[in-house]
């Protein structure tokens, strides 16, 4: 059976992306790795500093909370494209409402694509103004619930303590990204064995 060299082609960026994607999912769990090493040993560092008094389990709040951190799986259209994960870190404890709720991912998503704005020359300038303004809301409010979740240990923590959160939070993000590469790889995969398929 004859290719066309367009056809070529074709199976040949399917392969590229297949590789590109197999590559991207093998550093991210490396690093996730590193990742989660770094943030276990922060935190042995800090309660070794801080003493187990301030820093054991009888300090945790058991009581029943909404989640600070939620995941949003984008279902997309079958074969076009895959499924993509988005996190929406530190939402406020008192916000309890669901509108309010797509509006903190809206913003993670302002936060991501925050780059690509601003090569955006025909936007106004108001707009991107306001967008600023909502990612520096966002972050301040991050950093708010993160001294809140640490509020059980005291006061004053250890600055290892700090370096451990922040350790995880990133161990986190890296999961998401773990996540969506992964959804990559699958449907690239899909579609190198149907381009073989199609050749044979």
């Amino acid at each position: 059976m004859e290719v066309s060299d367009s056809g070529v082609e074709s199976a040949d960026e399917i392969v590229l992306d297949f590789l590109d994607s197999m590559d991207r999912y093998l550093v991210l769990v490396d690093g996730l790795s590193s990742i989660l090493r770094q943030g276990w040993f922060d935190l042995a560092s800090a309660r070794h500093s801080m003493s187990s008094s301030r820093m054991s389990s009888a300090l945790f709040d058991l009581k029943i909370h909404n989640a600070s951190t939620t995941l949003q799986l984008q279902q997309a259209d079958p074969g076009k494209m895959s499924p993509h994960f988005d996190l929406c870190k530190w939402v406020s404890s008192e916000n309890l409402d669901k509108s309010s709720e797509d509006k903190k991912f809206k913003k993670n998503e302002l936060l991501q694509q925050e780059d690509s704005l601003q090569s955006h020359h025909q936007e106004p300038k108001d707009n991107i103004s306001e967008g600023n303004g909502s990612v520096a809301n966002d972050n301040n409010q991050a950093q708010k619930e993160r001294l809140k979740s640490l509020s059980m240990f005291g006061a004053l923590v250890a600055p290892k303590l700090w370096s451990s959160q922040l350790s995880f939070e990133k161990a986190l993000e890296t999961l998401v990204e773990i996540a969506n590469t992964r959804a990559s790889l699958l449907q690239a995969y899909d579609q190198a064995q149907q381009n073989m398929k199609k050749t044979d």
